[in-house]
């Protein structure tokens, strides 16, 4: 993990570079499909969802819910990617999803950049390594 400044044209501008974008989507759903059968099912998601330590966390406190609440909440985030219904997710429905999610980042973030702690391999430090490439550039 590290502290990086991040605001939202660094987040726009990561997901309209479609290269960069596209790149780091794939190389995500293709570490998630643990069979390479081009689709991810809900248990291959499970582990990505599970990282994100949505609920289980408050404040940096780690905190307990009850596994059915927490098992609604992965249901549903999954359902979101799964945009047709059959159980699976294709690549395309993969990326539109981290998209959208993207895109409602930065809309929550506005202009004004803020300090966050990262994960190494997120899409956000991704955004945030690919601006400063072309800060240097």
């Amino acid at each position: 993990m590290s502290v990086e400044v991040l605001d939202s044209v660094t987040i726009l501008s990561f997901v309209e570079d479609e290269e960069a974008f596209n790149g780091s989507v794939l190389a995500r759903f293709s570490d998630l499909d643990l069979d390479r059968d081009g689709f991810l099912t809900y248990e291959e998601m499970l582990k990505e969802l599970r990282s994100l330590r949505l609920f289980e966390t408050h404040f940096g406190i780690d905190t307990t819910l009850e596994p059915t609440e927490l098992r609604r909440v992965y249901d549903s985030l999954f359902m979101l990617f799964d945009h047709d219904s059959s159980g699976k997710v294709d690549f395309q429905e993969f990326k539109q999803e981290t998209k959208t999610m993207m895109l409602a980042m930065a809309n929550g973030l506005g202009f004004l950049p803020v300090q966050m702690v990262l994960e190494e391999d997120s899409f956000l430090k991704k955004a945030v390594e690919r601006e400063l490439t072309k800060v240097a550039a």
